[in-house]
């Protein structure tokens, strides 16, 4: 690999599979499929199609809260995409989603199935599917929406900014970490002011917005991204960050939805496939046979 200093950008840029690091086999400059491959279809109204990722825990742990306040018509079967292995871009997956990124859901309530792809397009789908957790009023409205979109446009300095350069590139280089970790401050500390002041996120009420700046920025205070990256980012300063981050951890429906899908932490703490509430007792990682496929 070519030193970053020493390195000067051709007049017109080719891919090289070297170039992509632990990432190479996931990542290419074009759209599409790679191979034929069907997506397996349950009997609950909605098809969740994820991985335990930030984004894939938005939807799970909506779609657990929307159960908890009793619709059962937000009942989902939640299969596991393995993005390792390049699953995204079976023909299946990239019917439901072209970006071939989780997570996808189809919505099969309606006759006709409805993908939905997009972790914040999911969370304002279900919202008003189900009106709940997305303020009617216009003004807390507003500002839901307001900070669901902030963290649609700020995440990817989080994970594919600080994240990638600080844990994930083949090399360390000292500006792109300086860059991202200077970002990724700056906008703990946006959410430490607003949090100073609300309970939550949007205002005094728990909304979508929450659970789409959780797994991102509750996760990094939490210790759980990027190995020591809340060490490095001095995650204690982030007090109003924190103390959010513990309420949200206290709701049931969250612990859940940070299960499903899973494929790190202790096996106790993985359902790796979702299918029926009951599953939570009696299909994590833990309890399968320890040649599980799933």
């Amino acid at each position: 690999m070519t030193a970053s200093e020493n390195y000067t950008p051709p007049s017109v840029w080719t891919w090289d599979k070297q170039n992509g690091g632990k990432f190479a086999s996931t990542n290419r400059p074009v759209a599409g499929p790679t191979h034929e491959k069907n997506l397996p279809l349950g009997h609950h109204p909605l098809q969740l199609y994820s991985l335990g990722t930030p984004n894939g825990v938005k939807v799970t742990i909506m779609l657990e809260e929307l159960l908890a306040l009793g619709h059962e018509g937000a009942e989902y079967d939640a299969w596991l995409i393995h993005i390792g292995d390049g699953d995204q871009f079976g023909s299946g997956f990239t019917a439901i989603n072209p970006n071939s990124k989780i997570p996808a859901l189809v919505d099969q309530s309606g006759g006709t199935p409805l993908p939905v792809f997009e972790s914040g397009s999911i969370l304002l789908y279900l919202a008003e599917k189900f009106a709940a957790f997305l303020p009617r009023d216009v003004p807390s409205r507003t500002a839901c929406l307001n900070w669901l979109f902030w963290q649609v446009g700020s995440a990817p300095y989080l994970g594919g900014g600080f994240g990638h350069f600080y844990a994930y590139a083949p090399e360390k280089i000292e500006y792109a970490i300086n860059r991202f970790a200077m970002e990724t401050k700056r906008q703990l500390d946006v959410l430490d002011r607003q949090l100073a002041r609300h309970e939550y996120i949007a205002g005094d009420t728990y909304t979508i917005a929450d659970m789409a700046i959780f797994p991102w920025y509750g996760g990094l205070v939490e210790g759980w991204l990027y190995n020591d990256a809340a060490q490095f980012l001095s995650v204690q300063e982030y007090s109003h960050v924190q103390a959010w981050s513990a309420r949200l951890l206290e709701r049931p429906a969250v612990q859940r939805g940070r299960m499903v899908n899973r494929l790190s932490g202790p096996l106790s703490s993985q359902l790796r496939e979702r299918h029926d509430s009951s599953d939570f007792e009696l299909r994590t990682q833990d309890k399968l046979p320890k040649d599980s496929a799933i």
